[in-house]
């Protein structure tokens, strides 16, 4: 074997176990890239660790995440196609941290995404059974978001502070870029979002900034904590399961939002 230089010992690769490579890119995620890919990834993450979460990355091998890829495009392939690009991410994370020696996502083929298997909106009798079905914290949580044509991390930053009750104005801040600053957008404040924000604020918390924020215990801090929404994925799932409709997820509600303020007669200027 060749000589190494004096002092120096050659670096070789060890094999690490799943669960720990998706926590070390989590905690990754979370420094360097945007929320919304933080919470994506945190999502799917959950997804793979039940399927290979017992096992040490060297033992998943390239055909057992072609398969899984394969079984997950039959409902929805650029879904698949997503998850595929994040998984070789984390891979690729694990190989440049030399914490795993191979990477089985690699060359893997991308799945066809024809216009045709796009999904269509929800009708919206499905979305109307849906929130009538929510507790009534969820049922303003939907209705803010489908009479402002919000994005779900738009309504998880909202703040009191972000109402005006004066001009009947909402300001969503969104980050449209990577590390980029957020930047604001006012929506119009129609009447039953009016009453619904007014409720929320004549019985809100004062040492709680956030119109929508919940309780809950933290595995990073080992203890309760209340604080603003980070996602809500699991939701519409049990409520389209609650309400008998075919699921979808938070963003067909803004695809619904001119109809729904056409029902309650909004102007045509404002919607």
């Amino acid at each position: 074997m060749p000589a190494t230089e004096a002092g120096a010992s050659p670096e070789t690769p060890t094999d690490t176990d799943f669960l720990t490579l998706c926590n070390r890119r989590l905690d990754h995620c979370k420094a360097y890239h945007t929320e919304h890919h933080f919470e994506n990834t945190r999502y799917l993450a959950k997804r793979w660790i039940k399927q290979w979460g017992r096992l040490n990355c060297r033992d998943i091998g390239q055909e057992m995440v072609e398969n899984y890829i394969l079984r997950r495009g039959k409902a929805f392939p650029a879904g698949a196609n997503s998850e595929l690009r994040l998984l070789r991410a984390l891979f690729n994370y694990g190989l440049k941290k030399n914490l795993i020696t191979k990477n089985p996502a690699a060359g893997i083929d991308f799945l066809p995404e024809g216009k045709g298997r796009r999904r269509n909106p929800p009708p919206k009798e499905d979305v109307l059974k849906v929130i009538s079905v929510a507790d009534p914290d969820t049922q303003d949580y939907l209705w803010t978001l489908a009479l402002t044509a919000a994005r779900v991390g738009e309504v998880n930053a909202l703040t009191w502070e972000d109402v005006d009750f004066e001009r009947r104005l909402v300001t969503l801040w969104t980050r449209k870029r990577k590390n980029s600053n957020r930047e604001p957008r006012d929506v119009p404040m129609v009447q039953k979002l009016n009453d619904i924000l007014m409720r929320r604020y004549d019985q809100r918390d004062p040492d709680m900034p956030w119109v929508f924020w919940h309780t809950c215990y933290s595995r990073t801090a080992g203890e309760t904590v209340s604080g603003p929404y980070s996602d809500r994925k699991t939701v519409m799932a049990s409520l389209c399961k609650k309400a008998d409709v075919p699921y979808f997820r938070f963003h067909p509600l803004r695809h619904l939002t001119a109809s729904l303020l056409d029902d309650l007669g909004v102007n045509l200027g404002v919607i």
